[in-house]
């Protein structure tokens, strides 16, 4: 195979399905970003600064192992990385975690619908529930064409309401990050810093990633156009972060303490946009949905099989049942929070296995 060919399609498509993997509940809603980012003012773009470092490493060096290793279990990546008992922990734990995650994703659908069409929260719940299930029947091949597309519209449409807030109100930013310094504000926030706060979100993306991107990496024609595709996702969503964070926080009087603070952005810049970045809300909680239920079902069953089927549907239902038992934002901030601090420590191991210091616990 030819490890230079570079099909700008497959790129695009590849940038397209990091971004949408991300993007999901927490972002689409402005609630990890307002927790991660956000909360720590200004200090809040050297958080962004360091997720976009440690993304277009990790993500460069995920696929580019699945690209290479052919994982017949996309989960033994980490076991490539940590050995047999340590690699054994993190597939068990990033099973676990991704699970969880995609009860968050159900629950954000909930309180989308919940906050801007008065509807009852099992709506959002049991649609998204139904329709990642649905999606994730049809295999990890028509998942990735279909995220590919959406996300890039998705981020790009985040952006836009993102710059809109910022040059509504651009000395906003300035109150906003002296509120916050002068704690003039409540704010619910992950870590006690800027630096820990982007180890947790790093930490949790990874452990999102890894065999996602592991199985992506084994479509690539080549290992340089795995790269160039995940670092341009990677490039991109971390714009995205930026840009809404500044948004949110020219406005941070207004989405403080709210479960969708996107949706108040989107009113006060024109109310009719609310009605249709709703919907894109709900577009990028379905692209993190329905990879996150593949991640679970494809490691305890082999695709289009009825094992595969059964445990999809009985994964959504358990999912949509605990999704209406927690408050959105309050599972954002622990299940995140906690998995990303687990999360982040899988990078030492990969630098590790790099520099030929883990070969004897592969063994």
């Amino acid at each position: 195979m030819n490890r230079e060919k570079v099909s700008w399609s497959n790129v695009i498509k590849f940038a397209g399905a990091f971004i949408a993997f991300l993007i999901g509940s927490g972002f689409a809603t402005g609630q990890e970003i307002l927790q991660y980012f956000t909360a720590y003012g200004m200090k809040g773009l050297l958080a962004g600064l360091f997720t976009l470092v440690c993304l277009v490493y990790v993500g460069g060096d995920f696929i580019v192992t699945g690209f290479r290793e052919r994982f017949s279990n996309t989960n033994d990546i980490y076991r490539y990385y940590c050995g047999k008992y340590i690699g054994g922990f993190y597939d068990y734990f990033a099973i676990a975690f991704l699970y969880m995650s995609y009860i968050v994703m159900v629950a954000g659908a909930g309180a989308t619908l919940a906050q801007y069409y008065g509807l009852p929260t099992f709506v959002g719940c049991i649609g998204m529930a139904f329709v990642s299930a649905f999606t994730v029947t049809f295999g990890l091949g028509r998942i990735v064409d279909v995220i590919g597309t959406i996300g890039p519209a998705i981020v790009l449409f985040a952006i836009g309401i993102g710059l809109a807030a910022i040059f509504k109100n651009p000395e906003g930013i300035v109150r906003g990050a002296q509120m916050i310094e002068a704690a003039e504000v409540e704010m619910t926030k992950v870590g006690t810093n800027w630096f820990t706060s982007g180890m947790s979100y790093v930490g949790f993306s990874m452990l999102w990633l890894a065999a996602f991107l592991a199985a992506m990496g084994q479509k690539a024609n080549s290992a340089k156009e795995a790269v160039i595709g995940t670092t341009l996702g990677a490039t991109g969503f971390v714009v995205g972060i930026i840009i809404m964070m500044l948004g949110l926080l020219a406005n941070l009087d207004a989405v403080a303490m709210t479960d969708i603070p996107s949706l108040i952005l989107a009113e006060r810049i024109y109310p009719p946009i609310a009605t249709v970045f709703s919907l894109i809300i709900m577009g990028g909680i379905y692209t993190t949905s329905v990879p996150l239920l593949w991640s679970v079902s494809a490691r305890f069953s082999q695709e289009k099989t009825r094992k595969f089927y059964l445990l999809t549907v009985g994964l959504a239902v358990s999912g949509c049942v605990v999704g209406l038992l927690l408050p959105f934002q309050r599972i954002v901030n622990i299940i995140y929070g906690i998995n990303g601090y687990v999360g982040i420590m899988l990078i030492v191991f990969m630098i590790a296995k790099s520099a030929g210091l883990t070969k004897r616990f592969s063994e």
